[in-house]
């Protein structure tokens, strides 16, 4: 008779106390591959008190890595600015391909000022070095500024933290498209806009954080944001470390590469929402029209109802809206609609035909046509993709 294997024990040292989504969505998706899996899992914030475990998927410190040499136990690094990243294993968010889908989608929104705001850790300025790469190729300049990682930290590092925004959005010129890291900072920038007078998004588009729901749509304006798909994170990191135990349990875990093996995981999309629900352009007729087709896409709206809502002939409007966007009335209804309906395939669990009628188009084989025409893939493959691990 075959002689079954041991349950396996995994920590999983993630700083759960903190209830954000880059360690709970993590922790949800290590957890889903540790159930088909049938792993025994712990909770265990102290792992390197223990050896007690045969691998640990973690945030991991210095001594946590210094643990694993000592034990012989595989650990998987998911903390992308972990003092230990030379040192283990690891699966991160891609943060060039997150800064690249800022300034692409603030680039298609039609600003040409910008400014980002940034934390001083590694997975940020990779970020923002892209983004700053693609707005300057576009032949726009940026204006840049740092903050402290932790800004509530103190009251002196929170008014120091005001004093750098605040002399930061002194050096913009409106109307900005605006890329902010933090979810919780964008918040604080939206506050100062509307202090200063300043409108979101007819004069500053932002995009903010990795889509902390909470933060992002509970407040108005709500904040265009990055669903990074964390949960994902979490079931590559536990695919990985499933690896790394059976090479150890068949004697085949060879010497530590160097430099370790580091994963790269692209966001799912970047979810539009009212902070950057508009197109900066000046021509004042063309502006009130994209606000309508904002406002209307879920209907069955043509161009010569948009041209019928700014009192304006059909040619005429179009006429403009190739001049000042070079694009269709057509092609800008359609696009609104599949941003639409992207963010209700990644954020929600609603039926195909559902989110098809809330994005406004006529009828669900009709979205499919389109999502394969333009994204190249259905919207059920797109929703597959972008929610599995």
């Amino acid at each position: 008779m075959k002689k079954l294997s041991r349950q396996r024990r995994v920590a999983f040292n993630l700083d759960l106390e903190w209830l954000n989504k880059r360690h709970t969505g993590i922790f949800a998706g290590a957890q889903r591959y540790a159930n088909a899996r049938g792993w025994t899992t712990i909770i265990d914030e102290f792992v390197d008190d223990s050896s007690l475990y045969d691998g640990v998927i973690g945030r991991a410190s210095r001594s946590l890595a210094e643990w694993s040499a000592t034990q012989d136990t595989p650990v998987v690094n998911v903390w992308h600015n972990s003092p230990a990243l030379d040192l283990l294993p690891g699966v991160f968010p891609d943060s060039v391909a997150r800064g690249r889908l800022r300034a692409e989608h603030l680039l298609s929104r039609g600003f040409r000022n910008f400014a980002t705001l940034t934390e001083r850790d590694v997975a940020s300025k990779l970020e923002v070095a892209e983004f700053v790469r693609l707005i300057r190729k576009a032949g726009s300049r940026c204006v840049m500024a740092e903050v402290p990682i932790h800004v509530a930290k103190s009251q002196a590092v929170w008014k120091k933290t005001e004093a750098i925004i605040t002399s930061w959005m002194d050096r913009w010129e409106l109307p900005v498209g605006v890329h902010v890291s933090n979810d919780f900072i964008g918040r604080i920038v939206v506050q100062k806009c509307i202090e200063r007078g300043w409108r979101v998004p007819e004069d500053v588009g932002i995009v903010a954080g990795v889509n902390e729901e909470a933060i992002c749509e509970q407040l108005q304006p709500s904040l265009s944001s990055v669903e990074i798909g964390y949960e994902r994170i979490g079931f590559e990191a536990a695919k990985l470390l499933d690896q790394l135990m059976e090479s150890k349990a068949r004697g085949r875990r060879k010497k530590q590469a160097s430099p370790p093996v580091h994963l790269f995981i692209p966001p799912q999309g970047l979810i539009v929402r009212e902070s950057t629900d508009f197109y900066s352009v000046e021509d004042e007729v063309v502006a009130s029209a994209l606000e309508f087709i904002s406002a209307n896409s879920h209907r069955n709206i043509g161009q010569d109802d948009v041209a019928t809502a700014v009192a304006i002939g059909t040619r005429t409007l179009q006429e403009r809206f190739r001049r000042v966007l070079d694009r269709p009335i057509v092609s800008v209804i359609r696009q609104v609609r599949i941003d639409r309906a992207k963010r209700e395939l990644i954020q929600g669990n609603q039926s195909i035909k559902t989110v098809s009628r809330n994005a406004g188009f006529s009828s669900p084989e009709r979205m499919n046509e389109v999502f394969r025409r333009v994204l190249g893939v259905s919207p059920s493959d797109f929703r597959k993709d972008r929610q599995s691990g």
